[in-house]
């Protein structure tokens, strides 16, 4: 298992499973955006640390978007890059906002 810490807003591969606990030791460090909304829902999106491309192929995904709470709770979506996940937290904001809104992607996409 391959282990990632960020610098600066680039995931980094390291090979010691300490380094990259200590560096999950500061929650913020992980976090990417989140958003509360009207309604208790939270639309929250985080680095990961562990590749989650259960595939095998393409770029490790290493940062997830979900929402909380609303019509589209637990809806998911996960990215290979800072860039990718800023964009997909606009997506899910917009999303979580209107509930007549369908989803573009499936829960749980990478």
């Amino acid at each position: 298992m391959k282990y990632y810490i960020l610098d600066e807003r680039v995931p980094v591969g390291v090979p010691d499973p300490l380094e990259w606990a200590k560096f999950f030791e500061e929650a913020d460090r992980r976090r990417v955006a989140v958003t509360e909304l009207p309604g208790a829902v939270r639309v929250s999106t985080v680095f990961l640390g562990l590749d989650h491309n259960w595939s095998l192929e393409g770029p490790p995904i290493l940062f997830e978007t979900m929402i909380f709470g609303g019509p589209h709770d637990e809806y998911q979506e996960r990215y290979a890059t800072w860039g990718e996940a800023e964009a997909g937290h606009a997506r899910a904001v917009s999303l979580a906002s209107d509930p007549a809104l369908k989803p573009t992607t499936p829960k749980g996409t990478p």
